[in-house]
């Protein structure tokens, strides 16, 4: 009778599905993760918004809001992109421009900015936008020169109101209303008007185009950027809502970022963990195939059983992987946008593409593990597959042993680079540490149990019979012990890194701004504190220095492993001198001097160290619209991540932000009594600086992306743990054959379990350590802060996850044969 393949396959599924079931479960989990990160990603890089203002404006010019930064050229240029921190404007002047082309009505120019009702905030704009989106007066005219339509309830045509602007109060006569309806409070002054209280002269948010009766959108989309000679960037359809949303571009780059960054790490850990899977099932059916070499199967006819065996199991545990991956995808982005880090309006996309992909994923990985698990069984000779069968072979693989070794030395080569870097230097080459790290556990990981057992088993050389047969276990079996251990490494580095990053990230930030903030009272409004309200408070009694703070973001240029790169700093522009700001502010200047001159900027030392500038240089910045700017560097100083990174005087911002308001007063002295009545009022010890939403969302991801990659990669150990215990039933058969007791057998067990949970443990831990030292003194400059609960808390799932995995299986097995 003919050999058969797939039928053998078949019946190996069909008869023996445990073994199986291990490998249909890594690969689900890795379909999952595929599927959950290809989703984000596609919609990171799909995503739209509908425009609401600008729906009747068929074509919209505006300015690239992203701040961009080109490295060489030809084929060697690249270009670096981030996302502007406030709107970037238009020279007003290209209205005209606009206006004049072929085929366009009008031209309108929009501006929207910030006033000030009393307590309520009110947005404003010019009057000639009401062109495109629609708003009618339900009475008086529209505004000239000193007046104002609102649309608030009660308005009335003929009242004064006192509105405040960055440049103060002013009185304007009321010349019409609008209906008030659900909207937020509104304001319509005249267009030259609104252009100069906006606070930018000269400068307008975008430019809505009006074609003339039968002229299409592409058309004069066409011409406008034609006539503004790429000044500006020209929009038509859904485009036009990133102009009115500038939180689309940070939604794109974040969602982008976490489905391309993130998901390809995740992708690589679960492709890795699946695969090793696959190989440790394959290993588990030596004895098998050697008997179909001894009977005189063929290498090929091996090979292609075990390439049948994963295409009947690949596809279904890929197909499985799907749904959960969509869950996954919906909750994470769920959360995303319940967090305010992407516009309601942006809708989850999904497509075909990461499904193909994750199911591809799956069945790639299953036909790549089972081809390299393959290659022993089929080609050594049949009597000495019958050997191996029986007794693990202990000569290390002739490629996987130098490519771990190698990856090993350039993970301590990184770890040396990254001890001797600062900032983004360190981090990056911190990252490089990790994954050679992991790499080299998985390529080396027989030698690497090993030697585990070998140490951790001298102990139990005392611990009595199981306790002894536990540890020679483990060291005659390496290539199962690696099996389970390089997940629970898995687990620990990757969860210790990301959790412990951020606890130490905030630790010193709480330190610095302990030790930073020396102002009695801090005032501050999110609307913005009245322009006069710096100067009321620093006449109030008792207070002997008084500042306003700006709290924005600028982009600087830094360098990072030898490459230029854009990244955002947070800045405070200040609003007094630079004696009163050291009287609220111990910045912990460590070289320089504090001036808030023309000109003049501050900056982290670390930021400085990574920026590659020294006091005297000048340091070249995007301000917050992507206007550049030069300032001279007159001071460093250490305790940026706390408070600030960059400070500056107000004046070099104040044009330069939507709203110029400061939102912050602080001061030294006068009563609480005194200055609650300009803002919420905090004293010293009940003050803590306001994190950015950037920070928030990045200690929720880190948190985040730590349960996803640790609860994966406990999923895998638990399976591996399982497998290789189910798989052992002839040996505890044996032991209850010769006559250890259940009790004995399953100390024994727990033994091992404890062994491999121990391994993964420390091993986990030490590669964690060796990337957090680095990368916390290159960001922070300190050691890393672990909390002793966390860690305490992994360490105790990892050893009850561990146990639980082994013994369960094991009394069931002892069951079955009792």
């Amino acid at each position: 009778m003919a050999y058969v393949p797939n039928g053998l396959a078949r019946a190996a599924v069909r008869f023996k599905p445990a073994a199986f079931a291990g490998t249909f479960v890594a690969l689900m989990m890795a379909s999952l993760i595929v599927t959950a990160c290809g989703i984000l990603l596609e919609t990171g890089l799909r995503a739209s918004v509908p425009p609401v203002r600008y729906a009747n404006a068929p074509v919209v010019a505006a300015a690239d809001q992203e701040a961009h930064f080109v490295t060489g050229s030809g084929e060697d240029r690249t270009e670096e992109s981030i996302p502007l921190p406030d709107r970037a404007r238009l020279d007003d002047a290209l209205v005209t421009k606009a206006a004049a082309v072929p085929g366009a009505r009008t031209a309108v120019a929009d501006v929207t900015f910030p006033v000030r009702s009393g307590d309520r905030t009110v947005t404003a704009h010019g009057w000639g936008s009401t062109a495109f989106t629609g708003e009618k007066l339900t009475e008086g005219r529209a505004p000239r020169s000193g007046e104002v339509a609102l649309a608030t309830p009660g308005s009335r045509v003929g009242d004064r109101v006192t509105l405040t602007t960055a440049d103060g109060p002013r009185a304007f006569r009321v010349s019409g209303t609008v209906e008030a309806g659900q909207a937020a409070p509104t304001a319509w002054f005249a267009d030259a008007e609104a252009l100069r209280l906006s606070g930018h002269p000269g400068r307008v948010d975008a430019i809505a185009v009006l074609p003339e009766p039968g002229v299409s959108a592409d058309t004069l989309k066409s011409r406008v950027a034609q006539a503004l000679g790429g000044k500006a960037e020209v929009h038509t359809g859904d485009d036009r809502g990133a102009v009115e949303d500038s939180g689309l571009a940070y939604a794109k780059e974040m969602l982008t970022g976490l489905g391309g960054s993130f998901g390809g790490i995740a992708a690589l850990v679960a492709v890795f963990t699946a695969a090793g899977t696959v190989a440790l099932s394959v290993g588990q059916r030596a004895r098998e195939y050697a008997l179909l070499r001894a009977i005189g199967t063929t290498p090929r006819q091996i090979r292609r059983t075990i390439a049948t065996e994963s295409l009947l199991v690949a596809p279904l545990a890929g197909a499985a992987g799907l749904l959960p991956g969509i869950v996954l995808a919906r909750w994470w982005f769920g959360q995303l946008k319940g967090k305010g880090a992407i516009p309601e309006a942006v809708a989850l996309t999904m497509s075909g593409i990461p499904f193909a992909a994750a199911v591809g994923t799956a069945v790639i990985t299953a036909l790549l593990a089972g081809y390299l698990a393959a290659r022993r069984p089929s080609r050594v000779k049949p009597g000495q597959a019958l050997a191996e069968a029986s007794v693990e072979r202990l000569r290390p693989g002739k490629i996987r042993t130098p490519i771990g070794v190698a990856a090993l030395g350039g993970g301590v080569a990184f770890a040396g680079i990254a001890s001797q870097t600062t900032g983004e230097d360190a981090a990056n080459a911190a990252l490089g540490v990790v994954m050679l790290f992991m790499l080299a556990v998985a390529l080396l990981g027989p030698l690497v149990a090993r030697g585990c057992a070998a140490l951790f088993g001298l102990p139990l050389r005392k611990a009595g019979a199981p306790g002894a047969l536990a540890a020679a276990n483990s060291r005659t079996n390496a290539r199962r012990l690696a099996s389970a251990i390089t997940p629970i490494v898995l687990a620990m580095a990757f969860s210790s890194v990301l959790v412990f990053l951020h606890t130490s990230t905030d630790k010193a930030t709480a330190d610095q701004q302990r030790a930073g903030i020396t102002a009695d009272h801090i005032v501050s409004s999110d609307a913005g504190l009245a322009p006069g309200a710096v100067t009321k408070a620093a006449r109030t009694d008792g207070v002997t220095s008084a500042v306003g703070l700006l709290k924005t973001s600028v982009v600087v240029p830094q360098y990072s492993v030898g490459d230029r790169l854009l990244a955002s700093a947070s800045a405070q522009a200040v609003t007094g001198s630079a004696a009163d700001l050291a009287e609220v502010q111990d910045l912990g200047v460590e070289t320089g001097a504090l001036k808030l001159g023309k000109g003049d900027i501050a900056v982290d030392s670390a930021l400085a160290d990574s920026a590659r500038v020294k006091v005297g240089d000048r340091l070249d910045i995007l301000l917050p619209d992507g206007t550049k700017a030069s300032p001279k560097v007159v001071a460093t100083y250490g305790r940026g991540l706390g408070l600030s990174q960059v400070t500056l005087p107000a004046a070099a911002l104040k044009h330069h932000v939507t709203s110029a308001l400061a939102q912050e007063i602080w001061t030294k002295g006068g009563s609480a009594e005194a200055l609650s009545g300009l803002g919420t009022l905090h004293d010293r010890d009940g003050y803590t600086t306001a994190r950015s939403v950037d920070r928030e969302l990045n200690a929720w991801a880190n948190t985040t992306m730590a349960a996803v990659l640790g609860g994966f990669a406990a999923v895998a150990a638990v399976n591996t743990l399982v497998m290789t215990v189910l798989d052992r039933r002839r040996e505890l058969d044996t032991l209850r054959l010769i006559g250890s007791t259940r009790r004995q057998v399953m100390r024994m067990i727990r033994w091992e379990a404890l062994i491999v949970a121990v391994a993964g443990i420390a091993i986990g831990s030490a590669i964690a350590l060796a990337t957090l030292v680095p990368m916390t003194n290159g960001l922070t400059g300190e050691a890393p802060y672990i909390p002793p609960l966390v860690y305490g808390s992994f360490v105790g799932a990892v050893l009850v996850l561990g146990l639980a995995a082994a013994t369960i299986p094991a009394r069931a097995a002892l069951k079955s044969t009792a």
